[in-house]
């Protein structure tokens, strides 16, 4: 009798051909140890990926990736992939500076298909390779993967909605592992989802189908066998999008994962949809007790599950956030908020504790999110729609057509502003400046420190009048006292922190702190500054940044935004002045005009030249002082 393999030796999917079922387990048990391992040193999603490794073991053994295209939703349940596809030796990288990413990556990998990291595109996506496939002549299979939280976004229906119509092969499997739509019961559902995808099912299925069409009852022998089905699995409503569906199995069980994916992949006809219920965490005894699953960790002990978070030196902004509006809340009730699945990310988790008549978490929908918003603001609340920058993108249109041209108060609580480190281009808050900006009778509001947020919230609360926005970025703040009774900003009026001569430094958001650093340095180059902290980028204080121009040589903008933000609005009002012909020298510093890839903040913002000793070289550069210039940066 042959050894058993096991994950040593396997360098590639094609190793997992051949196996039999007892040696696929034991893949797939080292592979879980082999994941948790990983991520116990580099932190990062755990919970979804330990759920789907039997099915990815079982996915590589049946299909012939990369021949066949695997999409992975999200792509945070990715890491058991990425070790089966020629990446182990590197997974111990993963999210760090020059490693592999957090999620699927086309130029990482061959196996990786198709890059994700936001939710509910895989279906949408497949689609597109399965008509690419049929138009050029090839013959693949593809199969999307997508989680249920995922299916909670209108996409991933209008994706069906698509397939079914064009009667295209696509296999989607539901990873259901959270709250089961249909959940396995017992041995008989487990006996009807590997007959409806086997081969004897579908011949007796074709053969019914023809006599019905003779005798002239097809109509009734479809939704006979459409309504049999739904009741027995739940499956009606895919079924009614075209989609034949299969389940739902156990997706731990290894031999159902095989047998039904070999029936599916041998027998396609046309779109299907298999169910299998997965448990997030599965096999690791610390996951699936915690409440989150271990979704997402830091690095933490295997033995005990410890994770090692180390103790803050000040409240997150987005703790602060949560804190602010709390507060708010408590005297005005007509104070909501709304999240998009993101309830612990964006703090009103603890807003929900406190007033759950009053949040309202719609799931993966920010397009809803936003419009649902727009109707509560027209009904006389005062809504605060709390959602990552990088995921509000999802929502442009409703922002456009339903907020800010109905000129309704929703205000946008704008958080992960800026970069995000490990988590990469994918989630950094870069365009919300420029993408806000451009609308009218937008307030756009930029944190410089814990007690700007706070002021903000306030601010926010009492601008009835049209939309408003405050961003604010991930992690901890300055460690500033935090008012306990805020007032409120005047709207477009920014202050000015450091009164200089020569050069003005003009900040956005929490630039500040490096601005005053960058401030220092220039002293000791014989050169005083001003430094000021602008507030608002819609509406500009026109006076300030008019003053700024006039009284001073150069002027700097710094922003943590792309170009076509805050520099840009300040550009437009000099230009207009006519004070761009006086000869003033001005210079917007702004994120790099590229995607960065993951690393620490640290070191991401050195990458983009927004640190204190990048704006004294650009003064010094301005200043026709380049060798200075290039000492301060050395």
């Amino acid at each position: 009798m042959p050894e058993t393999p096991n994950l040593d030796r396997i360098a590639s999917p094609a190793d997992l051909k051949g196996l039999d079922i007892a040696q696929l387990r034991v893949v797939a048990d080292e592979l879980r140890a082999e994941t948790i391992d990983a991520v116990s040193v580099t932190g990062g999603h755990l919970g979804a990926g330990l759920g789907v490794v039997e099915l990815t073991v079982a996915l590589h053994a049946v299909f012939d990736t990369p021949d066949d295209v695997l999409i992975w939703d999200v792509g945070h349940q990715c890491y058991p992939h990425k070790i089966l596809t020629g990446r182990r030796d590197r997974i111990r990288t993963l999210r760090q500076g020059g490693g592999l990413s957090g999620f699927t990556k086309r130029s990482e990998s061959e196996y990786d298909p198709f890059g994700a990291a936001h939710a509910s595109t895989s279906i949408s996506a497949a689609l597109g390779f399965s008509v690419a496939s049929d138009l050029k002549g090839e013959d693949r299979h593809v199969v999307a993967v997508i989680g249920d939280g995922s299916m909670s976004a209108g996409m991933a229906y209008e994706a069906m909605n698509n397939a079914g119509a064009l009667d295209k092969n696509l296999i989607v499997i539901l990873n259901d592992n959270d709250m089961s739509i249909a959940p396995p019961v017992g041995a008989m559902s487990h006996y009807f989802a590997r007959l409806v995808s086997s081969k004897g099912y579908r011949s007796l299925r074709k053969i019914g189908k023809g006599l019905a069409k003779v005798i002239g009852v097809e109509e009734a022998a479809r939704r006979a066998e459409e309504y049999m089905r739904g009741m027995a699995v739940g499956g009606t409503m895919f079924e009614e999008m075209g989609f034949r569906y299969v389940g739902p199995i156990d997706g731990h069980d290894m031999a159902q994962l095989v047998a039904v994916l070999r029936n599916v992949r041998d027998g396609q006809e046309g779109p299907v949809l298999i169910h299998a219920v997965t448990h997030k965490g599965h096999g690791y005894a610390p996951a699936e007790a915690a409440a989150d699953k271990y979704h997402g960790v830091a690095k933490f002990n295997v033995v005990t599950g410890e994770q090692a978070k180390s103790k803050p030196a000040a409240p997150s902004y987005t703790g602060v956030f949560a804190d602010a509006l709390i507060r708010e809340a408590e005297s005005d009730r007509s104070i909501v908020a709304i999240t998009a699945a993101m309830p612990g990310g964006t703090g009103l988790d603890k807003f929900a504790q406190r007033f759950p008549d009053r949040c309202f978490d719609v799931g993966i929908a920010e397009q809803h999110a936003v419009t649902f918003a727009a109707g509560l603001a027209a009904a006389g609340m005062r809504p605060f729609a709390a959602l990552y920058s990088t995921f509000l993108q999802r929502a442009y249109d409703s922002v456009v057509h339903d907020v800010a041209i109905q000129k309704l108060p929703v205000r946008f609580a704008i958080d992960r502003a800026g970069l995000v480190g490990a988590d990469g281009s994918t989630h950094a808050g870069s365009f919300d400046l420029g993408y806000l900006g451009m609308l009218p009778g937008m307030v756009i509001m930029a944190a410089a420190d814990e007690a700007e947020l706070v002021r903000m919230v306030k601010t926010a609360t009492l601008i009835d009048d049209g939309p408003s926005a405050f961003r604010y970025p991930r992690g901890e703040g300055t460690g500033v006292e935090i008012p306990a009774n805020p007032e409120p900003l005047e709207i477009g009026k920014g202050r000015i922190l450091r009164e200089g001569s020569a050069v003005a430094i003009l900040s956005l958001g929490t630039r500040l702190e490096e601005s005053l650093k960058a401030a220092d340095q220039l002293a000791a180059h014989g050169l005083s500054a001003t430094v000021a902290d602008a507030r608002f980028a819609k509406p500009l204080d026109e006076e300030l940044v008019l003053r700024l121009a006039r009284e001073h040589e150069v002027l700097i903008t710094i922003e943590e935004g792309a170009r076509g933000g805050f520099g840009a609005f300040v550009l437009h009002l000099l230009a207009d002045k006519g004070v761009l012909d006086r000869g003033l020298k001005i210079r917007t510093m702004t994120l790099p005009d590229v995607f960065q890839e993951h690393d620490s903040p640290v070191k991401q913002y050195d990458e983009a030249r927004l640190n204190a000793r990048h704006i004294t070289a650009t003064v010094l550069d301005a200043l026709g002082r380049a060798e200075e210039a290039a000492k301060a940066l050395a």
